[in-house]
Parts: C-alpha cells; structure tokens; sequence
C-alpha cells in the first residue's frame, strides 16, 4: 500500500496511482517491441482472489496529461503564488511570536514572585514553603511550556533570501525545457512528481472512452482530469475520424491524388503528424474499406461541377452559379473540396429552365426556384 521507491522504468505515476472502485494499487507493466509502453492495470484481486480485473489503461496519455498539470503547478505564476502564500505565513508567524511574548509576561512575574515567597519564609514553617514551592514550580512549568512554543515560531535560517527567491523563479521558467530533455533521468522526475503530488485515484468510463483522475497534491488540494481513453482496436497514430469521413465522402468524386491536396490545405495532419500524399490516401481507404473513386461507370450517383457542366452543355462557371443560386443542390464536405452533385438533380425543371436561358441569352436572370430558400449551401 506504500508508494516505494522511484525506479528507473519510463512509468512515471508507478506507485501513485490507485484504483477508485476497490481501493488497491495499480500495477504497471510494459509492451511494445522495445518494452517502452507503459500499461496502468488493477490485477491484485485477479492475482489473489480469481476476481475479475477492475480497470486497465493505457499510460502514455495519462502521463502526459499529469505532466502538463505538474507544469502548471510549478510555473513561474505557481511558484510566485506560493512565495506569495509564504510572506503571509510569516507575517502571520511574527504575530503569533508577539501575542506569546506579551503572554509570557505574566507567567515570569509569577515565578519570580513565587521564588522571592519561598524565599522570604521561614525554614521552621514546612507546611507554608512547601505550598510556595508548589507554586513557584507550577509557574516555572507554565513559563518553560510558553518559552518553547515561542522557540518554534522564531525565524529559521531556512526562509528564502530574495537572491533565493528570484533564482527560484528563474528554474522554474527552465524546468518544461529541462522536463522534455532526453538527458533527464527519469528517477529525477518521479522525484520530482512525489514531491508535490501524494497519490492520484484512477478510475475508468467505458461509455465515454474517458479515464477519471483525482489529483491528490501535498498540501490538501485535488484536481480532477478526464484524459481520452483509446478504444478497441484504437491507437496513438490513428488517424483522426474526422479526416477518415472527410476522405470517404471525397473518394466519391475525385481520385486520391486530389484528396491528399484537399487534405493538406485543411492542415489536416496523418495520425502520426505527417502531409499526406497519393499513397498514404490509399492506405487509409483500405484500412477502412473505402471504395475508390473511378470514372468509367456509366451511370455515376455523384458527379463534380466538371462532370454536370459536360452532361450539361454549360461551362463549369455556369454550374457553380446554378448552385450558388440554389437552383442545383449541392454539398461541400470541407472547405476547398469539390462540389459534389447527385446525377438525379440535373433532370429537375428548373434545372432544365436554368440552363435553357443560360444557352439562350446568358445573362438572363434564372428562374425562380420554389425549395431555394430551403437549400443548405454550407460545407458539411
């Protein structure tokens, strides 16, 4: 149930977490080919009682994320707060040490007049110096206790100079640099982690494929993180699910080569921050069962403006004004990608109208269509 020592494996919350649902440590353990991947897991009911496993995550997430908040607690602004919160400590501590200097007062003036009793009586009366001296070292008692508390809250040698102060601020600035150099020892961050942090409940919402956290730091304080959970089959490097719609409703109407065009105008990244080109489209459509596009069907469902201005008779132009007009229905899936067109619509009447007084006069205006007003023209 204790913490233990700081090792040298890459875990850096080994021995701080615990299992919100029964209370136990969780143990680590690490995959991957080069055994660098750490796994957080609850086995010590499995282990000892053939119970079933309470919960189990992935690490590198949920180290990443306490990472970030050990940051933020020592940043610059952190570390002022709590040179702040020690000023007020010791102002609060010189009047302590104040109201026990004047209180001690009294107890001394008591003592000494207990001796100068003792010592004025005479030897021949026991019964009355034995009373006095009962006093006197009842007050010296009283006097001893006060002078100790005071003793503790005198100033120590341990409170930070303003050099201190100011040299302490500027580690902090260096510390995310010095926290991200590979030379850093490992055991010098886990140090550094059970400083300020006493333990971290750990618990797991299948549902909402998050991992709950409950930072307990020193000092009493708690933070509370949801850190994204991987679900089956999921990994770090897996492309985002927006890109994977994007590409699967693109692959419709244009090849891959201009889908990773698309792609990199968006900024949209490969899961592992790459551009994407030709080849990496097609990886992705066949890891995830997309069709790809072709133009030798005779009757495609989805058509680009070039192939309805063609079956048309109408210049590109014309047809990104019949949908700028609402006359044509029309869908973006993204910004910059091509307008996607379904082959039924080109045989609407006011289709036909529209195209009809563009082949006629050119600049007449088109004809009113009953549904545009209903027409959504934004991306999807």
């Amino acid at each position: 149930m204790t913490r233990g020592p700081a090792l040298t494996g890459k875990s850096l919350l080994s021995g701080l977490l615990r299992c919100a649902r029964c209370g136990r440590k969780l143990h680590v353990t690490y995959t991957g080919a080069n055994g660098n991947v750490v796994r957080y897991a609850c086995n010590s009911a499995s282990v000892n009682h053939g119970a079933e496993r309470c919960i189990s995550f992935g690490g590198l997430a949920v180290d990443r994320a306490v990472e970030r908040e050990l940051l933020k607690v020592v940043e610059p602004a952190a570390v002022q707060a709590a040179l702040d919160a020690l000023a007020e400590l010791e102002a609060s501590r010189d009047e302590r040490r104040a109201a026990l200097e004047l209180a001690l007062r009294q107890p001394r003036y008591e003592a000494d007049r207990a001796r100068r009793q003792y010592d004025a009586v005479e030897p021949e009366n026991r019964l009355v110096a034995s009373e006095l001296e009962r006093r006197w070292n009842a007050a010296l008692e009283e006097v001893r206790r006060l002078e100790e508390e005071l003793c503790r809250l005198l100033p120590s040698d341990a409170n930070l100079s303003e050099d201190e102060r100011e040299e302490l601020l500027s580690l902090s600035e260096d510390l995310q640099s010095v926290w991200n150099n590979p030379l850093t020892d490992m055991r010098t961050k886990k140090r550094l982690v059970r400083t300020v942090i006493e333990e971290i409940i750990a618990d797991v919402d299948e549902e909402r494929a998050v991992v709950e956290l409950v930072i307990r730091w020193a000092g009493g304080y708690h933070t509370r993180l949801l850190v994204k959970k991987n679900r089956t089959g999921e990994h770090r490097f897996r492309t985002d699910r927006k890109a994977v719609e994007v590409v699967r409703e693109l692959a419709k109407v244009t090849r891959d080569r201009d889908i990773a065009a698309i792609l990199n105008r968006l900024g949209i990244k490969t899961g592992k921050g790459n551009t994407w080109t030709e080849a990496r489209v097609r990886s992705l459509r066949n890891e995830h069962g997309i069709p790809v596009f072709t133009d030798d069907g005779e009757n495609p469902k989805w058509l680009t403006m070039k192939d309805a201005a063609s079956l048309l008779g109408v210049s590109p132009t014309s047809v990104h004004r019949l949908i700028l007009e609402g006359v044509l229905p029309a869908r973006q899936v993204v910004p910059c990608a091509p307008w996607m067109i379904e082959k039924h619509s080109l045989e609407s009447e006011a289709v036909r109208q529209a195209v009809a007084g563009i082949k006629q006069g050119g600049k007449r205006p088109l004809p009113h269509h009953p549904d545009q007003q209903k027409l959504d023209l934004k991306p999807m």
